[in-house]
């Protein structure tokens, strides 16, 4: 029965989306698909309708109005809504894990090494005074104990950098 049905509104709902689509701002498919579920839906709760032809008109008239009324009210955005220049999920996630793998790295490393690598990267952006003051050195051996310190870091990264290359 459903598809006798179908068939024999198909003629008549491409004539009215056709003719109601262009009033709308609609694409006429897309009415006559949206007007397709309408009926499907129907068919599901209430069984076909008495006059399908008019219930057809009707719907197709109402799905026109509806398409309008959305239209009055959606404003295109000015600009794109994602930032092209930020960052991915995928970017994010990735610059996560370095970070923790660094900071895992840090905390391994011997002696003051942690404490000084924290206090060159800090925010604050001490100086070398400072840095030297904080971790009880002399100034002119804050040099030397970095190189040192970076030494052993680029080492304790250096198995996971090579184990993560793509090979082959």
């Amino acid at each position: 029965m459903t598809d006798d049905l179908v068939a024999a509104l198909r003629p008549l709902l491409t004539a009215e989306a056709s003719a109601e689509a262009h009033a709308c701002g609609s694409d006429p498919g897309d009415l006559e698909q949206t007007v397709w579920l309408r009926l499907l839906e129907r068919l599901e709760t209430q069984g076909p309708p008495r006059s399908p032809a008019d219930w057809l008109r009707r719907a197709v008239r109402a799905e026109s109005r509806r398409t309008r009324r959305t239209a009055h009210r959606e404003r295109p955005y000015g600009t794109e809504p994602a930032d092209p220049a930020a960052p991915t999920p995928e970017q994010r996630a990735v610059a996560a894990a370095r970070h923790r793998a660094l900071r895992e790295a840090v905390a391994r490393l011997p002696g003051r090494c942690p404490r000084l690598l924290a206090a060159l990267f800090s925010p604050e952006d001490l100086t070398y005074r400072e840095i030297a003051g904080e971790l009880g050195i002399s100034q002119g051996s804050l040099g030397p104990e970095r190189s040192r310190c970076l030494g052993c870091l680029r080492r304790l990264l250096a198995p996971e950098v090579a184990s993560r290359e793509a090979r082959g």
